[in-house]
């Protein structure tokens, strides 16, 4: 881990918000959304404003009042209800699942627990990605979530062996919280949070469709130009659901960091961002709902959070007293960027040199190549990202790797996930092995080179064309040639989902979906089933989501 610098000084704080003030101005639009930011330094109020725009339709301006959907910020929120259930003696984060939520299927031997729902090692599927799956976008409102997660005949992997991120998890959480107090969710958390800490502006919103006084809109850019609305398409208590302002995060973040304790034990408020340890021994910078980690030198205590519309991040320096909320609702910036670029700018020459990322020109061979793990259906490859080599995952974006101590990785600060690790010593840069071996979570998987020419997609058709189900998504599929490609048309009890395929080998495929919205979210994997050479199945990973079968029906005779 790189050091501060010897002679570290703080920069002037009133040049650096002078700075902070240009980032936000061209933000400060009257036909576009915007952004709310507030920082506060040893519990003093450094900035705060907001910029752009809270409603289009109705020419409404954002203040630092205003309300703002904080996303899957509210994950923290959520474990500290349990941890407080916890304190009363109602529940036991060691217990099982199904003491609770008994319609669960019993899916392990090993759990999960209610540890391993607020760890996100539970090996549980996301609701919320199910039905994107099967129904695209169209909307739900509440009720398919829970018969979602208790059709699942699989878990991601054996409870407390991976981190994988799950909004179904935190979901599940939220409706423990319910059985075990006997109250809504949003009620529990305003007497037993919101309104302790005088967090008046502060709730639980279920659904993008509820009207909430001083709520911002949510917005995205339409593929014409313009703007169209933001709507999550299924529940989001648990995982996403609250809604805030600056002052009130501001105020939380403060609590959370005094002496003093209103709500929870100082252990509680600890248990929040401890780290996890998985069954290999292998570690992650996540606890109960926060991140805890190095940043140039320095460690912080964060989370962000993202819907359609919204994006938010808080962020805290600790050993310097430093508090950062951002919130935008469609502004063309990220949160979590311009976060850390306060931070920059508040501690100056305290912070150490920004960590060093390989070069792609040092690893020529690997640049381009893909690789895919048959025990798994994992797939990784390797591309050059501005001139650093990068690691894409599960066939998503490729994130540039860190390198030291004899290995490269991608880490919770890159992905939310736990590690993912190779051993740079076994790595010839001129020369792309066929294959590889990644340590994810601290346990090995051989990968194997996919080769550089991947047949056609005509070629396939004909083995892979046909109809298929799949019990856990409650959805029929369809494979079908169309114009040259393969196309793959889900169809859910409420809506369908259709993704294009590319063939990276005979066997193994990505998908992309014909959404603008959701390929925008990346593609997915599809591995093939066979037996006795003939196709019997499939297998479709996302990020979040592991071996979802899809069986192939035999055709009427």
């Amino acid at each position: 881990m790189s050091q501060p610098r010897p002679s570290a000084s703080l920069p002037d704080t009133a040049s650096a918000l002078a700075a902070i003030d240009a980032m936000v101005a061209p933000l400060n639009r009257s036909d576009a959304p915007g952004l709310v930011l507030g920082i506060a330094q040893h519990g003093k109020l450094l900035y705060r404003r907001a910029v752009g725009m809270a409603s289009l339709e109705m020419g409404v301006a954002l203040t630092p009042t205003t309300r703002m959907r904080i996303a899957s910020t509210s994950k923290h929120f959520t474990a500290m209800a349990v941890l407080l259930l916890a304190e009363d003696g109602l529940l036991d984060v060691e217990d099982p699942v199904q003491k609770y939520l008994p319609e669960l299927p019993q899916l392990s031997a090993n759990g999960p627990t209610l540890r391993h729902l607020l760890t996100h090692t539970s090996g549980w599927r996301g609701h919320d990605e199910l039905w994107a799956i099967a129904h695209g976008l169209t909307f739900t409102l509440p009720g398919p979530g829970l018969p979602a997660m208790a059709r699942q005949s699989e878990l991601n992997f054996e409870p407390g062996t991976h981190m994988v991120y799950s909004n179904g998890g935190y979901f599940l959480l939220a409706k423990i919280v319910e059985r075990v107090s006997g109250q809504s969710f949003n009620d529990f958390l305003k007497a037993r949070l919101f309104g302790p800490l005088g967090m008046r502006d502060t709730l639980s919103v279920q659904t993008d469709l509820d009207v909430v006084p001083g709520l911002a809109g949510l917005y995205m850019p339409a593929p014409g130009g313009g703007w169209r609305r933001g709507l999550y398409p299924c529940e989001l208590d648990g995982g996403g659901s609250l809604v805030s302002t600056a002052d009130d995060m501001l105020r939380w973040l403060a609590h959370m960091h005094g002496s003093e304790k209103i709500v929870g034990s100082a252990k509680s408020w600890a248990l929040l961002s401890e780290p996890t340890t998985l069954s290999s021994g292998s570690k992650v910078d996540y606890g109960f709902g926060l991140a805890r980690h190095p940043y140039r030198g320095v460690e912080i205590v964060h989370h962000a959070g993202a819907v359609l519309g919204a994006q938010s991040q808080m962020i805290s320096v600790p050993s310097h007293g430093l508090d950062i909320i951002a919130m935008v609702n469609g502004a063309p910036v990220s949160p979590s960027a311009l976060a850390l670029k306060v931070i920059e700018l508040l501690l100056g020459d305290a912070l150490a040199p920004p960590d060093v990322r390989p070069l792609a020109s040092a690893f020529p061979a690997l640049v381009g190549q893909r690789y895919h793990a048959p025990s798994t259906g994992s797939l990784l490859g390797f591309a050059d990202t501005a001139g650093k080599l990068a690691m894409s995952w599960q066939a998503g974006e490729p994130r540039p790797l860190n390198q030291g101590d004899g290995k490269l990785w991608l880490g919770l600060q890159d992905l939310p996930t736990n590690d993912l690790v190779i051993d740079a010593a076994d790595l010839d840069p001129q020369r792309a092995p066929d294959a590889l071996v990644l340590h994810e979570g601290g346990q090995p998987r051989r990968f194997e080179r996919l080769p550089e020419t991947a047949p056609d997609a005509v070629s396939l058709a004909e083995h892979l064309c046909g109809d298929y189900t799949s019990p856990d998504l409650d959805a029929t599929a369809q494979m079908a040639l169309v114009d040259g490609r393969l196309q793959l048309t889900v169809q859910g009890r409420h809506g369908q989902h259709v993704c294009v395929l590319t063939p990276l080998s005979a066997d193994v495929m990505t998908l992309a979906s014909v959404d603008p919205v959701l390929a925008q979210l990346g593609k997915s994997i599809l591995n093939v089933e066979r037996k006795a050479g003939r196709v019997v199945g499939l297998r479709l990973d996302t990020t979040r989501s592991r071996n979802i079968h899809l069986a192939r029906q035999e055709p009427c005779a």
